[in-house]
């Protein structure tokens, strides 16, 4: 045994353990409304902190030494400041970087163990609606500050030909839309199009709804409950897959259905997590986290539906570039990027 490898071993497991305890603690400060409580910048008490927030001050004392712990937050003679640059990530629910919102995710991931540890002992099989409800919000949480940024901006732009069509009134499909924040953002955008979201799990379809509604766009944007291949209609000028297809027990056989239900010279637009082709070149911080969350949702989800392909959310572009060979397309490129995601665009 070396023992300086076990010290650094060591060294990085406790690392990561305190990781693990700060992320639920971001939790807590993000539903506590604490961060927001803190974004003008101002320093403050705990126990100034703690009266605002309406919380006990004994444990907003303990909370805010666990935040300087981990430099998330500033500490000075006794005040706490919570720093611009932080307030962006964990208060600014707007902010295209905002991920605190993403915390529960995390969350489900240890609400939902024994689930997994029955899959894992089982057939893999563990469903999407089967999960914690706090995945459900904490997806839309975490990917929706990425579409506002990037999606109206930056991805449609980055297709050919989509941007005119949705200015002119386009037909556009958003499956498996969940909460339906993709649907949302591209229906104020393109006032003139119609939106069709589809999602196999009701109750995200029932708060698809709702967000429509509140957003004022309930007019141009349906929802319905469908799954990726039976969904109906046809004539689509866009169809749109976010962080959904390697999800996706038989995504063949889903990319082959939007293939039938594109207009002429439609196109597909498809963002998946990024990823490169190998294990070893995903081996990063992004990897990590992927490939974490993709052994507890994603690849039990493809499991427990026919086909059961079990992409996982690092499939890399050459594995999802197959698949939409095998289901007839004739063109597929990497439109654009982001740290997270790949922006991938196919055609007959």
């Amino acid at each position: 045994m070396d023992e300086s490898k076990l010290n650094d071993f060591m060294g990085k497991l406790v690392t990561d353990m305190g990781g693990a305890a700060l992320m639920a603690n971001v939790l807590v400060g993000a539903e506590l409304g604490l961060y927001r409580a803190m974004a003008d910048g101002t320093p403050t008490t705990s126990e100034a902190l703690a009266a605002k927030a309406g919380c006990n001050p004994r444990l907003i004392r303990e909370w805010l030494n666990n935040q300087a712990a981990a430099g998330y937050v500033e500490v000075d003679d006794g005040k706490f400041r919570l720093p611009e640059e932080q307030a962006m990530a964990l208060a600014d629910e707007d902010s295209p970087v905002y991920v605190a919102g993403g915390a529960s995710v995390l969350a489900s991931l240890f609400l939902d163990k024994d689930k997994v540890i029955a899959a894992m002992r089982g057939n893999g099989a563990l469903s999407w609606g089967e999960h914690h409800h706090c995945l459900f919000s904490g997806t839309e949480r975490f990917f929706r500050p990425g579409y506002r940024a990037h999606l109206v901006a930056e991805w449609l732009p980055a297709l050919d030909g989509v941007v005119p069509k949705l200015e002119a009134g386009g037909k556009v499909a958003d499956v498996g839309c969940g909460h339906g924040a993709s649907t949302v953002i591209m229906a104020e955008a393109f006032p003139a199009s119609r939106f069709f979201g589809f999602d196999f799990h009701a109750p995200s379809i029932a708060t698809a709804r709702t967000r429509a509604a509140e957003r004022g766009v309930g007019d141009r944007a349906n929802f319905e409950v469908a799954s990726a291949k039976d969904y109906g209609n046809g004539g689509y000028d866009l169809i749109c897959f976010f962080d959904c297809l390697h999800d996706m027990g038989d995504p063949v056989g889903a990319a082959r259905h939007a293939l039938q239900s594109l207009a002429p010279d439609g196109t597909v637009l498809l963002v998946e997590p990024f990823a490169h082709d190998r294990l070893e070149e995903n081996m990063n911080p992004v990897g990590r986290l992927f490939y974490a969350a993709s052994t507890f949702i994603c690849t039990p989800n493809s499991l427990s539906q026919e086909v059961g392909l079990g992409l996982g959310a690092q499939a890399g572009e050459a594995r999802l570039r197959a698949v939409f060979a095998e289901a007839g397309f004739s063109r597929f490129r990497r439109a654009t990027e982001t740290p997270f995601n790949l922006i991938l665009e196919a055609r007959r």
